[in-house]
């Protein structure tokens, strides 16, 4: 049932992925490759540079929600280096593959096991960090809605007129920020764990839930702020608008299953930004491409060979313990003593 699941799903993705390339083209089919070329040329170097740092921050706060689920299990020892390497390896893979099960979830599980983890709290670690990445755009899309609910016109094309009307989405951000604050409190308070269905919430610890509520969103502040300062000034809404705007897009990017949100993510986008003229469209997908660049495509060909060099160096490994099943014991010498004087020692130690 389970892989009758993830074809499914995998179908699911692979039609989405179709549909959104088919409608993006329909945007974009005017556009030449001097014009794209040009808006890449016209972005200034110290906007590409600041992008180029919102991809580090997003990356170090992806790292901070391993760490923090590490702390939840009371693993300790794990060197933050390691911690980093595996977790930008899991994210720059199931950022562009999409299927968990083929990347976040099995590097995760190599490289921890690695370390003493069992397979209970893999999964348990994957777990949280799925939920704290929620818990993140959840506490953002909700700040959103409050303070700028008319945001989701922008998406009437997409979205059923009721959500884009301003007093409803609205009341539905202070919904979303309700949710954080229960979590708060049971987080706090000690609640019992919240159960919808197979779903089970356990409250962390205080120290953990306050960890989360800073990781999360610096995470989702610095994967907008790659596509905020790739903006030209002419045509940026501001970064509560993009940040707003770069929340539904990955989120429908995300619910879509579609490898690496391709297509998807910037169907949603472009409609968002409600471009009036050819013109607007080339430096938007200049943006666009400077996202997918720096948050998606340089971060999966360093995984690719962090992959390799990890993988062989656990054959290498294997193959050395089966060479030598039965390492022949050291020898029985201490610095400063003859092989004697220890035997007398440990003969009078038997007595």
């Amino acid at each position: 049932m389970k892989k009758i699941s993830e074809i499914f799903w995998g179908l699911v993705g692979l039609a989405a992925v179709a549909a959104s390339c088919y409608l993006l083209w329909g945007k974009l089919k005017d556009q030449s490759w001097a014009s794209i070329e040009a808006a890449f040329l016209a972005i200034p170097p110290h906007h590409v540079l600041f992008a180029a740092l919102s991809t580090l921050v997003a990356y170090a706060a992806l790292a901070w929600y391993d760490r923090i689920a590490l702390m939840h299990l009371g693993v300790r020892g794990i060197s933050w280096r390691f911690v980093s390497l595996c977790s930008f390896t899991t994210y720059a893979l199931s950022h562009n593959i999409g299927a968990s099960v083929f990347s976040g979830a099995l590097v995760r599980y190599r490289a921890y096991t690695a370390k003493g983890l069992s397979a209970a709290q893999v999964a348990v670690l994957v777990a949280l960090c799925s939920f704290t990445f929620g818990l993140g755009t959840i506490l953002l899309g909700g700040f959103v809605l409050v303070y700028d609910p008319g945001l989701l016109a922008r998406l009437d094309s997409l979205l059923p007129a009721a959500l884009t009307n301003p007093h409803t989405a609205r009341l539905v951000g202070f919904a979303l920020l309700a949710f954080v604050a229960l979590y708060v409190l049971g987080s706090v308070l000690r609640f019992r764990p919240l159960t919808i269905r197979s779903f089970k919430i356990e409250y962390p610890r205080p120290q953990i839930m306050v960890r989360q509520l800073i990781a999360a969103p610096l995470e989702l502040l610095g994967a907008a702020g790659i596509i905020y300062f790739a903006l030209p000034d002419a045509l940026n809404p501001g970064f509560i608008a993009v940040l707003g705007i770069f929340l539904a897009s990955f989120s429908v990017a995300l619910a879509s299953h579609a490898p690496g949100g391709l297509g998807v993510f910037e169907l949603v986008f472009f409609t968002a930004m409600q471009l009036q003229t050819d013109a607007e469209k080339a430096p938007v997908l200049a943006a666009l491409l400077i996202f997918r660049l720096f948050y998606l495509l340089i971060p999966f060909a360093i995984a690719i060979v962090v992959v390799v060099l990890f993988e062989r160096s656990r054959l290498s490994k294997a193959l050395s313990d089966k060479a030598n099943p039965n390492p022949p014991e050291p020898p029985l010498v201490a610095p400063g003593l003859d092989n004697h004087v220890i035997e007398k020692r440990l003969e009078k130690k038997a007595v």
